[in-house]
Parts: C-alpha cells; structure tokens; sequence
C-alpha cells in the first residue's frame, strides 16, 4: 500500500442490518491496526468497508488498495453456504463431493509459488483433493488463509484469524505475518488482546450505538502506554456474581438410568473417501464426569461430536450407544437430541432462519432451527431471563440474523444451556466472543460444571480458558497421511 487510506464522517448500512455512524480514520502504509471493541460494537463491519463491503450513506473513503485480502468468519460461512447448495445427497450414508480444496486456493491463485509454499507450511498438502466442505472448521480457517495470503495482497484484513486454530498453526501465522509487515498493511479484528502480534502499531476502538448501529469511538497508539493500559482495563471488565435460569419445571426430560453411561464409542471410525480421520475410537462418558476434548485441527474431535449428536452421516455405521439406545435399532434422532444441547461453528453456519432471539433460546427446549411448536409462558419467561443474563434483554424482538457473529454465539449458547441437559457439548463455543463475554461464557460453564444435573465435553485450543471442574482429558491425535 503506497498511499494513506482516508476516511471521512463515513456513514454505511450492511444489508438494512446494521450501520456505521460517522468514521473518521486514517491509515498509513507504515502502520498495523487492531479493530476491537464489544460484540454487535461494528467491528466487522468497518472491516469489511475497507474490502468494499457496505453501501455508503455518507462521508468518503479514500486510498483503498485494489488487492485487498479479507479473512472472516463470515465470509467462510458464505463459501459453506455455496458448497452446501452443491450437496443433493439423498441418502444418509452418502457423502456428496464438493469443490476441492485444491481448486479453491489455486484457481484464482496471484503466487501460485507462494500457494504452495504455504499449503505446505500450513499442513494442507494432504487435503489438496479433499472437498472444501468435509474439512474441520479449522482447516477451512487455514485455507482461507492460505488463499489471502497467497495473492500478495496491498492490503491485508483478518477478522479474528486466530479464532479456531490449535496452538501450532496460530504460532506458524503470527511467524508469517511477522515476515510480511514491511511490505503489507494488514488491519485486525480480535477480541483477545492475549492474542495481539507485536507488530501492531495503533488500535481502534468501536462501541454500539443502540441495537444495530455501531461508531468508532477512539483510537490509541499502541507506543501511548497509559491510554494503551486504560483499553485493556476497558476490555477486561471481571464477571460477577450469576446465577443459570432454572429449567422448564413443566416439561422435564424423561429419566435416564443413572447406572448406564451417558456415551460409549467403541473401535469408532470416521472416513472420508480413502481418507481415514479417526479408527480405532473408543470413548466411554458416565453422568457427572466433565470432559475437556482437545487435539490440533483435522483430528476428528467435531466429527466424534457430531457421531454422538447424530449429524454425522457415519453414526449408523459405528457401535454407538446413547442415552440407553444402541443407534441404528430404531431410535429417532429427536429421542437422542432431547438429552442433548449443542453448539458448534457449523450449528452457526445452519442456523439460518429469521426469528427473534428470544425465540432463539426457546427452540433450544424443542432442539430445532427455529420454531414450529407454540411455546409456553415459562419458556418465554425463562428465556427472558437468559436474555438479562447475556445483557441482550432489549434485543429480544430483534431478528437473529441481524446480530453480529459473536452475539449469534452468545443466544445459541444460551440455547444449548436452557433445558439444562444430561450432556452438554460445547465445541469451541467462545469464538468470536470479545473478552467480557468470554469471561461470562466460562463462568456460566464453571457454575454447570458445579451442579449435579449436566454432564459438560468442552472443546477448546486456549490454555487460559480452562474451566474449572472439567477433570477428565481427551488428547486425539492427527492422523498421518
């Protein structure tokens, strides 16, 4: 980038979802930039201005580059969107081909030299002829990473790049940024500042303007130590006492016999093609024990997930037993879901549908995606309170689709955790959250943990987002291709 980027009392609307009030910012070729600020603030937002995205109301913006690179979440869950419409599988045991990963990093590749340099770097070599679509959410991270990088961009955004990666590749990232920062600009989105590179020179600020708009409020130099302090205190604000909504005393769930384990995998095995995943599996989860799953992307961990929550194709073929049913003898998936509440980037990527978020929460009680069955005044009373727990009670009539990726993850979290089920699987559910959500997050986690009635598997790649209560480990392992 040779140029500054001007911009000036800058008005923009996203899709009559939410807007941008009165930007002013500069930015210089020398310089880094961090984008923080509170979930639903419009951080993604005034990213995404600068790749183009939004139509402008007012003000002017300057100096952009041509080559701009942009990393997101949501624009990940668009290139899934485009896969799955490709999907026309009609069978449960038949897994529908997609756009290769190899396609989709080199067809429109800038530095096809450096592409290849990269796949390797960053472990993709074995997965070049995999569909994009049956990677893990990690690995669709890195190859969307792989593909900005690799068009040597003038301009380089990444909205939360280090979000859903094991410790290995966010160490190999911050290395390349680090190696690139004397000839890229690049602007981050984060909500840790844990995770902050040292070559960030300026942080920018943003806070909400009531429910759908947000502003930058200000922005610091990061050599301006004391206002560089006052930020970080800002971010970092400790939760307080709380206490979880109670279940629906109304509709409990059936009884389960306390003597049968909760989940028993034995010899599991996923494959893809003649990609083999996980073999050789075996897994037993008894009520009251708390799991931490962990293992670097690509392993397996969200498809054993998926096996126990029946959303893997493969569940049918595996010795499963849950919740007293051996699968494949007849059970329905609704009698395994009810025992169960969720949530996962990919739940996120298929919750699609425009209801409210208080509604949201209430379709945890009837496991769907969206609602279709009349709730009660308990429910909606329950669901209110979840709504004052997340700070979001005057957001209850507020679409779902128009909240921001983290405010998304904090109502679906919610949704997992309002029935108060006998097994609660949380797949990397702080993603996205900015730092005082997080803290909620965790601490609601931890009071769960504390009780009698829920049994927690609980994935993550943070050492410093240890919950405590969770004493039983599950390390898997990538396999060699």
């Amino acid at each position: 980038m040779s140029t500054s980027i001007h911009i000036e009392n800058l008005d923009v609307n996203f899709d009559e979802r939410f807007d941008l009030k009165g930007v002013d910012w500069t930015i210089e070729p020398n310089q880094h930039w961090v984008i923080t600020g509170t979930n639903g603030s419009g951080k993604s937002a005034l990213a995404a201005v600068l790749a183009g995205f939004g139509d402008a109301l007012n003000g002017s913006i300057e100096g952009v580059p041509n080559r701009v690179g942009l990393v997101s979440f949501e624009a990940q869950a668009e290139l899934i969107k485009q896969e799955l419409k490709k999907d026309d599988a009609d069978i449960l045991d038949v897994i529908s081909e997609g756009t290769p990963v190899r396609e989709m990093i080199f067809e429109h590749c800038e530095d096809q030299l450096l592409a290849a340099e990269l796949v390797e770097q960053f472990g993709l070599s074995p997965l070049l002829d995999r569909a994009f679509r049956k990677l893990s959410t990690g690995e669709s991270r890195k190859m969307m990473l792989v593909r900005a990088l690799a068009n040597n961009p003038e301009l380089l955004i990444l909205d939360e790049p280090f979000d859903g990666l094991d410790a290995d590749t966010l160490a190999m990232l911050q290395k390349h940024l680090a190696s690139i920062i004397d000839t890229t600009p690049m602007i981050l989105v984060l909500n840790r500042f844990d995770e902050m590179p040292d070559f960030i020179t300026h942080v920018a600020y943003m806070e909400k303007v009531g429910n759908d708009a947000g502003r930058l409020a200000f922005q610091v130099d990061r050599s301006d130590e004391s206002a560089y302090a006052e930020l970080y205190q800002l971010l970092h604000l400790k939760t307080t006492d709380l206490e979880v909504p109670p279940a629906d005393p109304a509709n409990p769930l059936p009884e389960l016999n306390p003597n049968d384990p909760l989940v028993k995998l034995t010899d599991i095995s996923i494959k893809y093609s003649d990609a083999v995943i996980v073999e050789g599996f075996n897994w037993t989860i008894n009520p009251g024990q708390h799991w931490q799953l962990s293992g670097p992307n690509g392993s397996g961990k969200t498809g054993v997930l998926s096996l126990i929550t029946g959303d893997h194709p493969q569940c049918y073929v595996n010795d499963i037993f849950v919740f007293g049913f051996q699968r494949g003898n007849g059970e329905s998936i609704w009698q395994i879901k009810q025992f169960i509440g969720y949530v996962s980037t990919a739940l996120q990527w298929e919750y699609r549908v425009s209801i409210s978020c208080k509604n949201v929460i209430i379709s945890g009680f009837f496991d769907s995606i969206g609602m279709y069955t009349k709730s009660t005044d308990n429910q909606k009373m329950i669901a209110d309170q979840w709504l004052a727990l997340l700070g979001m009670q005057d957001r209850a009539d507020v679409p779902f689709n128009k909240l921001s990726y983290g405010d998304q993850r904090l109502l679906l979290i919610a949704r997992a955790m309002v029935k108060h089920p006998p097994l609660l699987i949380l797949d990397e559910p702080c993603l996205g959250l900015d730092d005082m959500n997080r803290q909620l997050v965790l601490a609601l986690i931890e009071k769960i943990c504390e009780g009698n009635e829920t049994t927690v598997l609980y994935v993550n790649h943070h050492a410093e987002d240890q919950i405590k209560g969770i004493e039983h480990f599950m390390a898997m392992q990538k396999r060699q291709s």
